[in-house]
């Protein structure tokens, strides 16, 4: 597919990884260098009175990695419309991401307002230039995080085995997976969706209730990028005590009880 690019029809079709249980419906997408198995705690809180639609965003997993995509956050929300296209979904439906699939998430919700009800955002890495932050702080620590992936992006041999020495003490099997074969998705999306988003624009064209899920403890949460997402009307933050970034029973019991609960008020 030399040349793809994101706004044409024939964007690739993600990888469906699991359809289940009956009712209104969920789709999850997860984040970066991870698959679907990001909500195996997740999935059978929900599939008993929710059908919950879970795949692998582009470059990811089993989906395909298309020659020429530069796996902006355009790029995998056109692989996300094209693949809920395919489902045939004739309700409004809820979407939930995490890390970076809470960001394509926001881009999705941004521009598909009618095919929505909900949106959930689960440990949302929400950054901005650090020169439009006042405080000292904040601006010194979001600097950090842009840094840190600068340096992940040019090194890919630590990258990869940090990663790999990750992955084997992880709490979840299989939930980080970086390698040769998905170093450029990953590299990419990095810096073309994390690095260089425009998630809070994003959410601000959002017209559909947003909850925000995040962890106490999560390494990736920057203070300065939530306390301006809780400052829309149409967000509510849940801050769930003594959790990470990764969605492990308390998180995902914490969503769960969220997804059960009446959405926001908007306005």
């Amino acid at each position: 597919m030399a040349g793809w690019r994101w706004w044409r029809r024939d964007a690739p079709l993600l990888s469906i990884t699991g359809d289940t249980g009956s009712g209104p419906v969920v789709v999850m997408i997860h984040g970066i260098a991870s698959s679907s198995v990001t909500f195996v705690h997740l999935v059978p809180l929900l599939e008993a009175d929710h059908r919950v639609i879970t795949m692998d965003i582009l470059g990811f997993g089993t989906s395909p990695s298309p020659e020429g995509a530069t796996y902006t956050l355009d790029e995998h929300a056109a692989a996300l419309d094209r693949t809920i296209r395919s489902l045939g979904l004739r309700e409004p439906f809820t979407l939930v991401g995490h890390s970076l699939g809470s960001l394509i998430a926001a881009r999705y919700a941004s521009t598909h307002r009618r095919e929505l009800n909900r949106l959930v955002l689960v440990s949302s890495p929400i950054y901005l230039p650090p020169a439009v932050l006042g405080d000292p702080l904040d601006r010194a620590g979001m600097g950090a995080y842009f840094t840190v992936y600068e340096f992940l992006r040019s090194n890919p041999v630590f990258t990869q085995r940090t990663a790999a020495a990750l992955a084997a003490i992880a709490p979840i099997k299989n939930v980080l997976e970086l390698t040769e074969q998905n170093w450029q998705p990953f590299m990419l999306s990095l810096q073309n969706a994390i690095e260089s988003q425009t998630t809070l624009a994003d959410l601000s064209r959002v017209k559909v209730p947003v909850d925000l899920v995040y962890g106490t403890l999560d390494p990736f949460l920057a203070p300065g990028g939530l306390t301006i997402v809780q400052q829309l009307r149409h967000v509510r933050t849940h801050r769930v005590p003594g959790v990470a970034h990764l969605v492990r029973p308390k998180l995902a019991q914490a969503v769960a009880r969220v997804l059960r609960e009446p959405p926001a008020p908007l306005g």
